[in-house]
């Protein structure tokens, strides 16, 4: 995703779960390890502005769904306390009822209390978590991903939906298909991401792409459980703001 001036921060997904989403940006990415990310540049230690930005994309929801979608660099934890309460208060003002957050594996042991807290209130939550790959060595040689000798079991311990990330240099039709077979067999839910060029040292490889698109787009882009960004910024946010 990167850093981007005045990124559209707000929309609607009408298909597939259907459901608004926000692009928050909070105080940044703890981990900072991944190969192919620069989304962790959407960041900034100046909670007020963030406080202020988020404020901004949330009072565009209006539960039209009544399911909300909340994604940010790096995990939900790494937002303020001023932003996890508005989310709160816009949930229960908008009669949200399915709130999707996004985690890494290194906050885990955070997510049954977050689980909690938002069911006291009637909100289901929802958490969405980026193993990439379920080819360990692969999430770790070339990834490195920090959940080493994670199975697709524990991760679904912790996570409703898993993202998978495709074309990257070294995966094949069969990688992929493994991959997409193992989230639907353990998670409600899939996102499969395609690599596109950023300024991390991970780049797309198009021939990879391509396999993806020739064995896979067709059986998988109507499946109501799998989501496929072609673009990081096909669910609406993410791209340059209109002016």
């Amino acid at each position: 995703m990167g850093q981007m001036e005045n990124p559209v921060r707000y929309s609607v997904i009408t298909e597939k779960n259907p459901r608004e989403i926000v692009m928050l940006r909070g105080s940044g990415c703890r981990f900072l390890r991944c190969r192919f990310c620069d989304y962790h540049l959407d960041s900034s230690r100046d909670q007020a502005a963030n406080d202020r930005i988020n404020k901004e994309a949330l009072s565009h929801v209006t539960g039209q769904y009544h399911s909300l979608e909340v994604i940010n660099s790096g995990s939900f934890l790494e937002l303020s306390e001023e932003t996890m309460a508005e989310i709160e208060r816009v949930c229960l003002e908008k009669h949200i009822t399915q709130l999707r957050f996004e985690i890494h594996w290194m906050y885990r042991e955070h997510v049954k209390k977050w689980r909690e807290h938002f069911a006291e209130k009637g909100i289901t939550v929802k958490i969405k978590m980026g193993v990439e790959t379920f080819d360990d060595a692969f999430r770790r040689e070339v990834f490195d991903k920090g959940m080493e000798g994670v199975t697709p079991q524990d991760a679904a311990k912790v996570a409703d939906e898993v993202c998978l990330l495709f074309g990257v240099t070294g995966q094949t039709a069969q990688s992929m298909r493994y991959d997409i077979e193992t989230g639907l067999r353990y998670f409600e839910r899939i996102c499969i991401n395609i690599m596109v060029e950023n300024t991390s040292q991970i780049q797309p490889d198009p021939q990879v792409i391509k396999m993806f698109v020739d064995n896979f787009y067709e059986m998988y882009k109507n499946d109501p459980r799998v989501d496929i960004l072609l673009e990081n910024t096909d669910f609406g946010v993410g791209g340059k703001r209109d002016e």
